[in-house]
């Protein structure tokens, strides 16, 4: 059984969750998600983080949920594995700060779940996507399916978790499920680094809120909770002054 690890690091505004193991064939398994939503939850009380990458090292991003501990799963089991991956998802996708998947290699399954997760996807154009589940008997339960429709239309989103198929980077870009493809794995990490440099224009609070009204699809109640925090009042002061606002971390 492969042993898959996790590794935190943050560095100033941005927090890095990296996985990793010795055949460098990352899998979800319940452990490894355990690990994942305590990592999640750590990233979530550092002040000042601003961007979340999440990377893997090894031949690929990640390749799913550990099919050999699934195999002699029964009802029960399985909602609770279920139940435990949308829990970590869904603490994943409410992070604050903005989210980043760097993808090399594959990503699948619950994988590409949790690239799904992320506010935004970069991958090397050699990378393959998919949801096979539905070739094994199974489908996605972490929140992929509502997730890939509101990213990819309904449509597209069918296509790909009722067919099993996989998708390379460039096909996924055309569509809307990958936003930016690079050449090369060496590629990968510096583009993401500058990715995430787009944002620090933008303040914490407003980022924070945003992301919430992307998920509840009520942006009238963000929009007037922003006017309940500091970075609201130093925003519109410092467009006044002619100034760079400095935000409250």
């Amino acid at each position: 059984m492969t042993k898959t690890r996790i590794r935190l690091a943050v560095n100033g505004p941005q927090a890095t969750i990296t996985f990793h193991t010795e055949d460098g064939i990352n899998i979800l398994s319940p452990n490894v998600m355990h690990t994942l939503g305590a990592a999640i939850a750590k990233v979530k009380k550092q002040a000042g983080v601003r961007t979340a990458v999440v990377r893997a090292e090894g031949r690929v991003f990640l390749a799913g949920s550990d099919v050999e501990e699934i195999a002699n799963y029964g009802p029960n089991d399985a909602r609770e594995y279920g139940s435990l991956g949308q829990g970590v998802l869904n603490d994943l996708a409410a992070l604050p700060s903005i989210t980043v998947a760097a993808i090399h290699g594959a990503a699948m399954g619950g994988g590409l779940e949790l690239a799904v997760a992320c506010d935004f996807r970069i991958a090397v154009k050699s990378a393959k996507l998919g949801l096979p589940e539905a070739s094994l008997g199974l489908i996605p339960a972490w929140g992929g399916i509502p997730r890939l429709t509101k990213l990819v239309g309904p449509s597209r989103a069918k296509k790909l978790y009722l067919s099993a198929m996989t998708v390379s980077a460039e096909d996924g870009a055309a569509f809307g499920l990958v936003d930016e493809v690079v050449n090369s794995a060496e590629d990968l990490g510096p583009r993401v680094a500058a990715f995430c440099r787009l944002f620090r224009r933008a303040s914490p609070a407003a980022v924070a809120l945003a992301k919430r009204a992307s998920r509840d699809m009520d942006d009238l109640r963000a929009f007037t909770d922003c006017f309940r925090t500091q970075d609201c009042r130093e925003g519109v002061v410092a467009f006044l002054e002619k100034r760079p606002a400095s935000w409250m971390e």
